[in-house]
């Protein structure tokens, strides 16, 4: 029988309580990969079967001694291959990392997960090199989304495996990154909680980069407590039960609902589940108003040269390119070229105007608890329409467009599911303050619950 727990705390508490044990999470989770009617193939591109079982093991014994090193020692996540581990080799979703030998020891936010006894099951498959919010990789293949599967949506990107090793059962919650949306995209699109920390939060070092000045480590969860236990671990290094984000006491909470462009090209669906969430959380007591931030309508001429993550990704790749050329997927080779477009002025003058811009729009948005708007404005498209490239090109700025402002402007931000159970996935994104990401678990368990209503 397969196990499914509501959130990676109610699964700790099965544990805490004998009604299951780290091996039967970590052979479910195994089992779910396998399936061949599954997607598990398309959606990790190695497996750790053994290691894994071995662990479970090691930590039910812990556990039996009172020794377990934290709640939530014994239950499976997976890992985006842009991280390091000790023993594989860290692809990022690409043939040009194909030869590269083995990590030598874990991405830092990967140690501390492993520290507190969680069990990484398997690497997901990813956008090569994270560089699309569509999710979709000519290399290892690409897991349909869970939403009418028959009809092979796409998973959204670039933590496209992580996504679905989530919303198929195959791990608890799965690690991802976040440039411009790569976490909260594919949880948008698959009915998940996706979470971008401040950037600076968590430590980047051993994972490939995108852009060393967007770059966040993200998780992607079934609920708001998911996200906020592996962020609390990674983050930090503890975590206690205690803390875990309930909804905020004392004010009515207030937000703002960013207007303008970023309501513009919903889809039908999109639409109709963006009212019905604004009342519920009305009807919730909720102060909701509208407003505009007209320094947002500068950050499209200011990446107009491809923004830092061209730029930034070209100087790593660089060297690669010389030998590796025609093993890149054709889409992100092209993104990652536009590097060349930008000189140092260029460059200089990006970052100048980033710092102006974070300035103004905290002037503005620091008015409201936090800023809400859709996630992305549409559901997930089928992959075979992304076999035309000005299609698919138009599909992804659209996917990336809404997410990418929390980057852009250093801030945190999570994705809530707010559609219907049975109806087609749609997030509402709540942005907060810069460095504020504990104030901001708060704000969306509150929302969470009202949503769920």
């Amino acid at each position: 029988m397969s196990l499914l727990f509501p959130s990676m705390l109610d699964a700790a508490q099965a544990l805490a309580d004998g009604r299951t044990t780290a091996r039967q999470l970590v052979e479910n989770a195994l089992a779910n990969i396998a399936d061949p009617h599954g997607e598990g193939p398309r959606t990790f591109i190695s497996v750790h079967a053994m290691a894994a079982r071995q662990q479970a093991d090691d930590m039910d014994r812990l556990r039996s001694k009172g020794q377990a090193p934290s709640p939530l020692a014994g239950l499976p996540v997976s890992v985006k291959d842009l991280f390091d581990e000790a023993g594989s080799t860290t692809k990022a979703g690409s043939m040009v990392l194909a030869d590269a030998p083995p990590a030598s020891m874990d991405a830092p936010a990967i140690q501390r997960l492993k520290q507190a006894g969680l069990i990484s099951v398997g690497r997901t498959t990813m956008t090569e090199f994270a560089f699309s919010g569509i999710g979709i990789n000519p290399h290892f293949g690409t897991p349909a989304n869970p939403w009418h599967r028959n009809e092979k949506r796409i998973p959204g990107g670039s933590s496209s495996g992580a996504a679905i090793s989530v919303s198929d059962n195959m791990a608890l919650v799965g690690i991802g990154s976040d440039t411009g949306g790569s976490c909260r995209i594919p949880a948008a699109l698959t009915g998940l909680v996706g979470f971008k920390p401040t950037a600076r939060r968590i430590s980047t070092q051993g994972t490939v980069p995108l852009s060393f000045t967007l770059d966040s480590i993200g998780s992607i969860g079934r609920t708001v407590k998911c996200c906020w236990a592996a962020d609390s671990l990674m983050a930090t290094g503890t975590l206690r039960i205690q803390d875990a984000p309930t909804g905020r006491e004392g004010n009515t909470l207030r937000l703002g609902i960013l207007g303008t462009s970023v309501m513009e090209d919903m889809d039908k669906t999109v639409a109709q589940t963006w009212e019905e969430s604004l009342r519920k959380l009305s009807g919730n007591g909720v102060v909701l108003e509208t407003f505009t931030c007209p320094p947002l309508k500068e950050i499209p001429k200011a990446n107009s040269k491809g923004g830092f993550p061209a730029a930034e990704s070209l100087t790593w790749h660089q060297s690669l390119l010389k030998t590796h050329r025609s093993f890149y997927d054709p889409f992100v080779l092209q993104r990652i070229l536009r590097g060349y477009e930008q000189n140092a002025v260029d460059y200089i003058s990006l970052q100048q105007s980033r710092a102006r811009l974070i300035r103004q729009a905290a002037d503005i948005m620091n008015h409201y608890d936090a800023v809400i708007l859709p996630t992305v404005p549409i559901i997930a498209p089928k992959i075979s329409d992304m076999n035309d490239n000005a299609h698919y090109i138009a599909t992804n700025l659209l996917l990336l467009r809404n997410t990418t402002i929390a980057n852009f402007l250093d801030l945190c931000a999570i994705s809530l599911p707010c559609h219907r159970a049975g109806e087609a996935p749609v997030g509402l994104m709540v942005m907060g303050r810069h460095a504020e990401d504990r104030t901001l678990f708060h704000i969306a368990a509150q929302i969470e619950h009202m949503l769920s209503d």
